[in-house]
């Protein structure tokens, strides 16, 4: 699985920091960084859960 972001739609609201911090971060300048691009298994439904909750809909998921 592969994080993908639309950084065209992202308003860096950090519910997906909220969610996965390892995963998502939102530094100072509300820019949105994914830290695991390529999550690892046991992180996986919690990366799925942030895409699902991102307000936006600027995260998808590539299988």
């Amino acid at each position: 699985m592969k994080i993908k972001v639309d950084y065209l739609v992202c308003e860096a609201n950090a519910v997906c920091m909220g969610l996965a911090p390892e995963v998502f971060e939102v530094d100072d300048e509300d820019q949105l960084h994914v830290l695991l691009p390529e999550p690892p298994p046991e992180m996986v439904d919690r990366v799925r859960h942030a895409v699902r909750s991102c307000p936006k809909a600027a995260l998808s998921l590539e299988e």
